[in-house]
């Protein structure tokens, strides 16, 4: 991906919207209505230049295995494809698939039994980029004004949910995120996604674009 850096220092409060860039944006707003997911994200048309691994997944954390597999079964059913079928693993329950306009979603629950029906709720939207060095794209958001909730080394960081917003913002090893997804680490050109702030624009260290408040508000889903 293009690395870029950013020639502003005023604070980021909070990671407000996440807006995907997609090549068909009818066929986008189909598939995420069916996913059920229409409601926590963007849509905006585009045609910039984008292969492999753009760097970033989506995450739905919700309550039990049956959501889990609510979720999944809608997303493949609108046909998004399985990379990772769900299955039980030592964190829980989850799985992985790519909507058809290339983002990757994983559908995850930290229970192991169903305590209750599927009730196609999200509790939690996570956006998990993949950075090549944690430690200091850490700093760099830091510095923009976010705190951090959890963080281990360089491998892993999480913001505060209460200024990452209504999105849950990560950071991770861009290839340790690429084998936890199962795909190919490589990828270049544009990442498909921009997110929403509520300070100015800017791009951080890994080439991942953000929007200013007074930025116009993207065609949504």
């Amino acid at each position: 991906m293009v690395m870029a850096t950013t020639a502003s220092t005023a604070a980021v409060t909070f990671l407000a919207s996440v807006t995907l860039e997609v090549a068909d944006l009818e066929a986008a707003r189909r598939f995420y209505r069916a996913f059920g997911v229409d409601a926590h994200l963007r849509l905006r048309a585009s045609a910039a230049p984008s292969t492999g691994f753009r760097g970033f997944t989506l995450g739905l954390t919700v309550s039990g295995p049956a959501t889990v597999d609510g979720f999944f079964g809608a997303a493949v059913d609108a046909g998004a494809t399985v990379l990772k079928p769900a299955a039980k693993s030592l964190w829980g329950y989850g799985g992985v698939v790519q909507a058809p306009d290339g983002t990757i979603w994983k559908i995850a629950t930290s229970a192991k039994k169903d305590t209750g029906p599927d009730t196609r709720e999200v509790d939690e939207l996570v956006l998990l980029l993949g950075v090549e060095a944690v430690k200091a794209t850490k700093e760099f958001y830091i510095g923009r004004g976010l705190t951090v909730a959890k963080s281990f080394g360089g491998k892993y960081v999480e913001f505060a949910p209460g200024q990452a917003g209504p999105v849950k913002m990560a950071l991770y090893k861009r290839r340790a995120l690429a084998k936890d997804l199962g795909v190919p680490v490589d990828g270049a050109g544009s990442h498909r996604v921009v997110l929403g702030g509520t300070a100015d624009a800017f791009t951080d260290p890994d080439g991942f674009v953000w929007e200013g408040a007074e930025s116009p508000a993207p065609t949504s889903s």
